[in-house]
């Protein structure tokens, strides 16, 4: 399967590339990467409104990417799957939208101290503008999210609860289909934050019962810039356009705008179209794949690879929840984390260093920063044994 990734045979300061930033973002396999010069070399059109041959053939594929993510997560109809710029759109989206028309004075929106920022500064941002209260849901010792303090801060107040599906910086994957069942006894909506999930195991947004739920097609092996925000049909029928422009409308004078129905109403302008065709081949590849097979490879892996770093001198890992994905945050004894990732850049080895976007879950830990190792599909146990060995190195000296 590494074959499929072109990027993976190159080598970085005279070394084989080790690509441990999957969390960051992934590679992209030749087949996404050949539908890409496709779609520009012999297919490049405008959608929806062209009357020729190479309008009908792009909209055709933009449309069928939009089926495809939606049997991808499990959703009852493609007319609930709004292409956007990536999971920060999204959640944005959803705040700018139904945020501001359902949000207000002693209105309570719940969001975990795991949350990547891009899930907690939109709702600080409309809870100031329509005067909510932001709640933070604490953590436990091993970065769960803690279910009891969740149950007691849920009441009728409670309007929305924003929770990753997986974490970025701890890998944690809460029990979000119970969470999320807790949530609507209180009448609260949910949203999911899936940029971490969707690569690492099947998602099925009916079962999850969702209200909403978002990732972006760069963690997905696709490109970056196009994203995907799911809404419950009820829910995306209610939502105004928060963008205006073309594609979106029915019709148009001085007097008077009507607009599309969804999702083309949160569809403003041309939209993100070699993404969407980028994002078809990324769904099609990765479903070709035994989807089982991939998260226990994955999770073997990530035992191995915690195994393994458990046995560098002066390593910690953080977070040590139950059910995880691959994701791997450290700190070194006497070393910044700028400082080793500089070092493992030397020997080809990407990881990632600093806040993650999470600084009030690093906090919670009383860090302000940490190396990360993020693993993917692509990955190996000998990789992880260079990235041990170049650790090793840097704690003795050499």
């Amino acid at each position: 399967m590494r074959r499929d990734f072109p990027i993976l045979h190159r080598t970085v300061n005279g070394h084989p590339l080790i690509w441990l930033d999957n969390a960051a973002t992934t590679q992209k396999p030749r087949q996404v990467i050949e539908a890409l010069a496709a779609y520009y070399g012999a297919a490049n059109s405008n959608i929806h409104r062209g009357a020729h041959t190479m309008a009908r053939e792009a909209t055709e594929a933009y449309e069928e990417g939009r089926a495809a993510v939606a049997d991808f997560l499990g959703a009852p109809s493609p007319d609930g799957v709004v292409f956007v710029r990536g999971t920060t759109e999204a959640i944005n989206l959803v705040a700018q939208t139904w945020g501001r028309a359902n949000l207000g004075p002693g209105d309570d929106i719940l969001v975990p101290v795991l949350e990547h920022h891009s899930d907690i500064v939109p709702w600080q941002m409309i809870a100031k503008e329509t005067r909510a209260r932001l709640v933070p849901i604490p953590l436990t010792p091993d970065g769960e999210i803690d279910q009891d303090a969740y149950a007691d801060l849920l009441s009728s107040r409670t309007q929305l609860v924003a929770i990753s599906h997986a974490s970025n910086v701890l890998g944690t994957v809460p029990p979000v289909k119970e969470m999320t069942a807790l949530a609507h006894r209180y009448g609260a909506r949910v949203l999911v934050d899936g940029a971490q999930s969707v690569a690492h195991f099947p998602v099925d947004v009916q079962d999850l019962n969702a209200d909403f739920y978002a990732f972006s097609g760069h963690k997905l092996f696709a490109p970056t810039g196009i994203g995907v925000l799911y809404a419950k049909p009820e829910l995306l029928a209610a939502m105004a356009p928060w963008q205006g422009g073309g594609n979106m409308i029915e019709s148009v004078d001085f007097g008077k705008t009507t607009f599309a129905a969804a999702p083309h109403k949160l569809e403003a302008g041309t939209g993100h179209i070699s993404g969407v065709i980028g994002l078809l081949a990324a769904v099609n590849w990765l479903t070709s794949l035994d989807r089982e097979a991939v998260a226990a490879y994955e999770e073997g892996l990530m035992s191995y690879a915690r195994q393994a770093l458990a046995a560098v001198p002066g390593l910690e890992l953080i977070g040590s929840a139950a059910h995880r994905i691959a994701v791997l945050t450290f700190t070194l004894a006497g070393q910044d984390p700028a400082t080793v990732a500089d070092w493992l850049d030397r020997d080809g080895i990407a990881i990632r260093a600093g806040h993650h976007c999470a600084q009030p879950a690093l906090a919670h830990y009383g860090l302000d920063s940490a190396a990360r190792a993020s693993l993917a599909l692509y990955n190996t146990s000998e990789e992880v044994d260079q990235l041990v060995a170049s650790l090793r190195r840097l704690q003795q000296g050499d």
